[in-house]
């Protein structure tokens, strides 16, 4: 037989308590500010076997979080937006593992956003971000030529910040705020520079959307590297086209369908396109570097995985995921916004090799 306590049907129709902090310190035999210190993720620091304690009680009694309470007592959540032109990318995709590895170590919750290339999708993001009380927002991605979305992003950043907000950013250093500059347009004259050396004469560069400064400095900075040489680079050798694998394949294609003679070297401004253009030689038959030699910018995980190695200007993209969440996390704000440039490292493989007979003296 089974016995037990008789239920009133007044007992019956109320719901469960929820587990609160004090049940938490209670169970875990500490005070409650410690119990709110080790689970509210507080300023001051707490001795490790206390935090045990108390995250042990907090799964022993199925203790949630109230959130939005949380929120209202400290004037801000413990979310972190990211957003990135794309996701897919592994640009972007590195440096948000990077930005999320560091929000982790601050019991952070990282909200990642899609901007694809659209400013309007930007702005609507960090209002989001600035809605939600968001503890920091990082953008990666370059800026445009677009000036009024770019002021109406401005506008919405210095209103994040006022709020109490953290922003700061992957790219160029023109929205106000922290910065993390990858010094792109130096990185492709030193890539241009050393492909000369190598041997190279003639080229052709697949730029990019036109709009994007990113593309411009990789460009602008190629270019010149070309011009210290002596060689000239020709308008109808720039191709744009998206800053994608897909865009790549594109420009390729389009220089391909113009005949003999095609350039010795052909310059990606990023990876994904020069991974694209490789795809494009292959199909057409054509051997890389024997035929046409490839380089691109960035220095993608991905590329450990394409044939031949491609020879590209390494970024740090960990690094400076790494960077980014510190000036939002970790570190005091200050008056004026901090600048951190971030050089790159010209990295040659087999993509851009030449064979000795083919060398220019």
């Amino acid at each position: 037989m089974l016995t037990g306590v008789a239920l009133s049907p007044s007992d019956r129709d109320q719901p469960a308590r929820a587990v609160n902090l004090q049940d938490i310190a209670d169970h875990a035999g500490v005070s409650l500010a410690t119990a709110s210190r080790v689970l509210g993720n507080g300023s001051r620091r707490v001795g490790e076997e206390l935090i045990e304690r108390v995250t042990r009680a907090a799964t022993e009694l199925g203790y949630s979080a109230n959130l939005p309470a949380r929120t209202v007592a400290t004037g801000h959540s413990n979310i972190v937006g990211v957003l990135v032109h794309d996701i897919s990318d592994p640009y972007f995709s590195t440096i948000a593992v990077a930005v999320a590895r560091r929000a982790d170590q601050h019991a952070a919750i990282v909200s990642i956003g899609n901007a694809f290339g659209d400013a309007g999708r930007e702005h609507a993001y960090v209002s989001m971000m600035r809605s939600m009380r968001a503890r920091a927002v990082v953008i990666a991605g370059s800026r445009s030529d677009n000036h009024n979305s770019h002021q109406a992003l401005r506008d919405e950043l210095e209103a994040f910040e006022r709020g109490g907000g953290r922003a700061v950013c992957i790219g160029q250093p023109l929205l106000g705020i922290d910065t993390v500059a990858p010094e792109n347009e130096v990185g492709a004259q030193a890539l241009a520079t050393t492909l000369v050396a190598a041997g190279h004469r003639s080229f052709a560069v697949l730029a990019g959307p036109p709009h994007l400064h990113t593309a411009q400095d990789r460009l602008r900075g190629f270019r010149a590297g070309l011009e210290q040489a002596g060689i000239t680079l020709q308008e109808r050798d720039v191709i744009t086209g998206e800053f994608n694998r897909d865009g790549g394949y594109e420009a390729l294609a389009t220089l391909l369908s113009r005949g003999a003679p095609l350039p010795r070297c052909v310059f990606a401004v990023n990876d994904v396109m020069a991974v694209g253009a490789l795809a494009c030689l292959h199909t057409a038959g054509l051997d890389v570097p024997g035929d046409v030699a490839v380089a691109g910018f960035d220095d993608i995980v991905t590329l450990r995985d394409v044939s031949p190695r491609l020879t590209t200007v390494r970024l740090p993209l960990e690094l400076m995921g790494e960077m980014v969440g510190r000036l939002a996390l970790d570190q005091e704000q200050d008056e004026a916004p901090r600048l951190l440039r971030v050089p790159g490292e010209v990295i040659l493989r087999e993509s851009t090799a030449l064979p000795a007979d083919r060398v220019a003296s």
